[in-house]
């Protein structure tokens, strides 16, 4: 890779642009992107930095950076424990934001979005956290308990401040319900294949095709779908029902997790498992089904 640019250097896509340029290169090759998902700190923050700075290397196109909290009601066990794990070894916002600053001095190029929930960053208070992560290199959020209705929290906020603000819709998002979703949305909307909490369950891979042309109806925002995607197959299936982007993450966890000693503390062994079914899926998304 050419040597990185300083954020905000002339030339450098920041924030949405960064996004939008992505997944128009993604499109231009004929595929969809491939998402994933790491938990900040996990297992714990040298081995994720070093897994995090490796996935573009391994196919990744866009990286899910998760924000550890002690109650992520929408994540599935496997995710649920890594946030505890990363919080008991002293992961913190600030060190969040730090892994991705460590991350930009080697790739200017990767979207990174920050996933979690409202509380860390009311915490931290917003308008320090927004100017904190645009300053780290972040282009993205996906607030899960936020809903639309709260925009003016930290929605409209973080697009003022150039970031993209992420909207979920899920399977009972209606028609009614799905302009109000898709208002203050940028990046990409990010579709919840299944009904539940992540890694629980596998999509039915029609049933996705269909709602993702019910939502494109609404939106030239690309879609990207996650939860319950699995392997390479599940990946392949999700891009040939015409996603824009496929979204992994507890099968990540779950690699890393398999690799851990007694204690919980990672090897090598860690970062290879992940990086690994990276490729894996960088297969499945370039093949589709």
């Amino acid at each position: 890779m050419a040597e990185a640019k300083q954020a905000g250097q002339t030339g450098v896509a920041t924030g949405v642009a960064r996004i939008d340029a992505r997944f128009a290169a993604c499109r231009a090759e004929g595929r969809a992107a491939l998402v994933t998902f790491l938990t900040a700190g996990y297992p714990d923050y040298e081995t994720s930095a070093e897994i995090f700075e490796a996935l573009p290397g391994a196919g990744v196109d866009v990286i899910e950076v998760g924000m550890p909290f002690t109650d992520p009601m929408a994540d599935g066990p496997v995710i649920q424990e890594a946030g505890l794990h990363a919080l008991q070894r002293g992961q913190t916002t600030r060190r969040t934001l730090e892994l991705v600053r460590r991350f930009r001095q080697k790739d200017q190029a990767t979207p990174v979005i920050l996933m979690g929930y409202y509380n860390p960053i009311y915490v931290y208070g917003v308008d320090r956290f927004l100017a904190d992560a645009k300053e780290a290199g972040v282009d993205g959020l996906i607030v899960v308990d936020l809903p639309p209705e709260e925009d003016d929290e930290l929605c409209l906020p973080a697009l003022r401040a150039g970031l993209a603000f992420i909207r979920l819709a899920t399977p009972t998002t209606d028609d009614r319900r799905l302009p109000a979703v898709l208002a203050n949305t940028a990046g990409f909307v990010y579709y919840v294949s299944i009904t539940g909490i992540t890694g629980t369950a596998t999509p039915d891979f029609g049933q996705v095709a269909a709602s993702i042309a019910r939502i494109k109806r609404h939106t030239s925002l690309p879609v990207a779908v996650g939860f319950g995607v699995k392997n390479a197959g599940h990946a392949a299936a999700v891009a040939a029902a015409g996603a824009d982007g496929v979204v992994v993450g507890s099968a990540l966890i779950e690699r890393i997790r398999a690799t851990l000693d007694a204690k919980g503390e990672a090897g090598p062994a860690a970062r290879e498992a992940a990086l690994a079914l990276a490729r894996e899926l960088a297969e499945g998304v370039r093949r589709r089904a």
